[in-house]
């Protein structure tokens, strides 16, 4: 996204056009009017990167346009960054700038924030980290300790990771007057915009309030919808491929003190394996009872990009109603116009988790015809 984008006097109006453009892509289908919830115009982003320009002794932080790696584009000022990171920003600079130990080969700077008040900054380097960097990188988080208290820095290069604190943000979200707290690692997945994320949970809480019986999950990440989700069904059960948010997700879990969801390490086409019938899975085992026995009649899906393969989407049309988060419209309305031959659209939002871009977030409730 070019800094020139960033328009917050017209963000109404950038708004707007989005909505309308997306809505052009569901022609064809028959939907609802579309709830819209916007972001904050500035501060909404609760982590960004970016890659380290090296000019003599002299660094700073730059982008690069498509196509343009070698023509890169410096950032003195980025005011879709949370707060945190835009006060961090400046102050790490110019530590760099004062230490040659710390700015020495490094590549890329990755900040981390939540709205619980905790950050972490991810130093990559390409070079091996010794002692002499570990003490100067401890020195720089004692200095950062007074403006951002229990700040940890985590120093990266090939093969290798310090740690100094710890390798994870706690954040707490309120969804429905209900705190839920979540483990965020570095350099996992986490939702970028937290405000905008906070609406799309209750919005799916919201929906799921009048179904009944158990849920089934894919893509559940480190648990984002899943805990405020196991409150409106019987029993949860929740797939992840990825061993960081598998990882993640337990823990939260436990944080929360939540009984009733169990996670399974899977990816979404061994889950249609499993519910087919094709193949059994040892994981399966940690069930506390045999697959056919829940009483599965909704499904809850937040896919890539990629949207669901048509295995997938054939497996989630056999449930009575279909909760889909999509991060890209074009492969969510490619599905939709599978699944209408089965569901009805019964209510359809947008999420603007990206202001400024032509990304759109949304989310669709399908129920059975």
């Amino acid at each position: 996204m070019p800094l020139s984008s960033i328009q917050p006097e017209r963000y109404e109006e950038l708004l707007s056009e989005k909505v309308a453009t997306v809505t052009e892509l569901f022609e064809g289908l028959s939907i609802p009017e579309p709830a819209v919830y916007p972001s904050v115009e500035t501060g909404f982003r609760m982590r960004a990167e970016f890659r380290v320009w090296h000019e003599g002794a002299d660094v700073n932080y730059v982008m690069f346009r498509p196509g343009q790696p070698k023509d890169p584009v410096v950032v003195t000022h980025f005011p879709i960054a949370h707060d945190a990171i835009q006060q961090m920003m400046p102050l790490l600079l110019g530590a760099l700038k004062a230490d040659p130990e710390l700015r020495r080969k490094l590549f890329q700077v990755e900040f981390l924030s939540t709205l619980a008040g905790q950050a972490l900054i991810t130093l990559i380097y390409h070079r091996r980290l010794d002692e002499l960097w570990e003490a100067q990188a401890v020195s720089l988080q004692d200095e950062f300790e007074i403006n951002f208290p229990g700040l940890s820095i985590v120093g990266r290069s090939r093969k290798q990771k310090i740690i100094l604190g710890r390798n994870w943000v706690e954040e707490k979200l309120c969804i429905a007057g209900e705190t839920f707290s979540y483990r965020q690692y570095e350099q996992s997945f986490t939702q970028p915009n937290a405000q905008v994320n906070q609406h799309m949970i209750e919005w799916a809480c919201d929906k799921a309030h009048a179904l009944d019986g158990d849920l089934l999950e894919l893509y559940c990440g480190n648990g984002n919808f899943t805990l405020p989700l196991s409150r409106h069904f019987s029993n949860v059960i929740a797939t992840e491929l990825s061993k960081v948010s598998v990882r993640a997700a337990r823990e939260n879990i436990e944080a929360n003190s939540i009984d009733n969801i169990q996670i399974i390490r899977l990816s979404a086409e061994e889950v249609t394996q499993a519910m087919n019938r094709q193949r059994e899975f040892r994981r399966l085992a940690e069930l506390n009872k045999p697959l056919d026995e829940y009483d599965l009649r909704t499904v809850f899906v937040d896919p890539p990009r990629a949207g669901l393969d048509d295995k997938t989407v054939s497996m989630v049309s056999g449930f009575e109603q279909i909760l889909y988060i999509s991060c890209n419209p074009h492969t969510l309305v490619e599905n939709l116009a599978v699944l209408d031959s089965t569901h009805r659209i019964s209510h359809l939002a947008m999420f603007d988790q990206f202001p400024y871009t032509g990304h759109m977030e949304c989310g669709v409730l399908l129920q059975r015809r």
